[in-house]
């Protein structure tokens, strides 16, 4: 019965995601943004369902008086374990678990060679781990990266208590984007616990105003050599401001750009003008960040997109703007493109486990609120996408969504707390590889070079894109992929004679 509910509930939420829900949104896909590692499967693994195993976990680490506990779900992998291999943990994100990750992926390539054994664990208030019975303001007080980062402690002392492993069983921990942050920060604040990490994708900096992920994009969409894709781009954007300005404009733009409500009706509300632009840049910020990765379902590249900019038979840049949109939603199953500033927030401030929302949009926007920002702006004309989404945008959301007491100077404040409780770009881990790709936007927050007096191990791969070393190695990758795997390979061979 409960997997019928489940299923049933994700039915509904993709429903409603054809019917226009944004696929891709500050900086984060729906779902969460390590998808399945489908394209490609590793010969010796088996084709066989995954077994979900639940572990009881405190609600409250940081509360002594709490006794509340939840049961928070976790994969195993025994297959290829030896006598005195380490224990490979790959931590769980922003978005439901994905078993499939217990089977494949590069760490399972990793821990065939050096005979591990692997777990997976989902992360609180996201999947099927859900700590309260639903997901009001109250509720995700639980949730944060710190109370995240002592599940991992806790579930790392009770799995060695189950499995009798011991010291010669070393832990090293895998993530990738937000989970890549945690495995950094696991074996900063847990090292006694978690032996090394490899840190993929993973965000280093928190920061409200994070105007730089724009900036790559733009770069990333500089590399293509048909055309300037970059002017095609601006010249599009500028035209819909033009358009918005007149009625035959305005029904123009609701035709072309197929919106679920007539724009007219919102060219008073300066909100909805912020959602239409900033739902536009996002049609290219989420190709661009997955550009040409193995994610399951991810079609669009770089080529494709600046390839219709650069296709002046289409019509005027705006025209071509339109298409890309048009691309954007036929490879994602949505009917119309959703805009509405009001209808966005209501749909965030659902707070029940059954709601769209609750795929991880709802807990990842509180995260950005309390913990993060990492808000994608543009705020000036002559930027790529205009200057219709700046900072304030995205803050008034925290407050429409969560209350008025999530405002400026709360935000400022928590992430004030978190760079200093992490040290941000200056942290001072070791047994730690940071791992980055030149086309991923979110490089800019992260150590995509060794300092001499940062001494943090780093790889930059160029021309690869968000989490692209995670998944399955192929024949097809680039040579710049694949002699970052080598890369890791060696430093876990090191990181295991420590």
């Amino acid at each position: 019965m409960k997997t019928f509910l489940l299923r049933a509930i994700a039915f509904i939420a993709l429903l409603h995601l054809s019917d226009g829900w944004r696929l891709f949104k500050n900086g984060r896909r729906y779902g969460g943004n390590l998808g399945d590692p489908d394209k490609y499967r590793t010969e010796f693994l088996a084709n066989q369902d995954v077994e979900d195993f639940w572990f009881t976990q405190k609600l409250d680490h940081f509360d002594p008086t709490n006794n509340k506990t939840w049961q928070q779900r976790y994969n195993v992998n025994r297959q290829f374990f030896k006598h005195n291999g380490p224990v490979f943990l790959m931590i769980g994100g922003e978005g439901e678990m994905r078993p499939k990750w217990i089977q494949k992926g590069a760490w399972i390539v990793y821990a065939q060679k050096f005979g591990a054994l692997c777990f997976q664990l989902e992360h609180r208030f996201y999947g099927k781990s859900h700590p309260t019975n639903d997901m009001s303001t109250e509720n995700l007080r639980f949730l944060s990266s710190e109370q995240a980062l002592a599940d991992l402690a806790y579930f790392v002392t009770r799995m060695n208590e189950q499995y009798n492993l011991t010291v010669n069983n070393r832990w090293i921990a895998f993530g990738g984007s937000y989970p890549g942050s945690l495995a950094a920060w696991v074996r900063e604040k847990y090292g006694h616990l978690i032996h090394g990490s490899i840190s993929t994708s993973g965000p280093l900096l928190a920061k409200i105003d994070f105007f730089e992920y724009f900036e790559v994009v733009r770069d990333s969409l500089a590399t293509y050599k048909g055309c300037d894709c970059v002017e095609a781009v601006q010249s599009g954007t500028k035209q819909i401001d033009v358009l918005l300005r007149h009625m035959i404009g305005q029904r123009t733009i609701n035709e072309k750009f197929k919106l679920c409500d007539p724009v007219e009706k919102s060219i008073e509300n300066p909100l909805d003008i912020s959602n239409l632009f900033e739902g536009l840049a996002s049609n290219f910020a989420g190709v661009v960040q997955y550009n040409k990765d193995k994610r399951d379902g991810v079609a669009l590249s770089i080529d494709d997109v600046c390839g219709a900019m650069c296709n002046q038979t289409i019509g005027a840049p705006v025209t071509r703007l339109a298409e890309v949109n048009r691309m954007v939603l036929e490879s994602s199953n949505q009917k119309c493109f959703d805009y509405k500033y009001d209808k966005m927030i209501d749909d965030m401030k659902n707070i029940s486990w059954g709601s769209s929302g609750a795929e991880g949009g709802r807990q990842w926007m509180y995260q950005t609120c309390t913990e993060f920002g990492f808000y994608q702006t543009s705020d000036k004309p002559t930027l790529l996408f205009g200057d219709k989404f700046p900072a304030d945008f995205f803050v008034k959301q925290c407050s429409d969504i969560f209350g008025e007491n999530f405002n400026q100077n709360s935000l400022s404040n928590a992430i004030d707390r978190t760079n200093i409780i992490y040290g941000a770009l200056k942290p001072s881990t070791t047994n730690v590889l940071y791992v980055h790709g030149s086309i991923d936007p979110w490089h800019a927050l992260g150590l995509t070079k060794t300092d001499k007096n940062q001494p943090q191990p780093t790889i930059y791969i160029q021309g690869t894109a968000h989490c692209a070393n995670m998944y399955e190695p192929s024949d097809d990758d680039f040579p710049q992929l694949k002699i970052a795997r080598e890369e890791i390979v060696r430093f876990l061979e090191n990181l295991l004679k420590k």
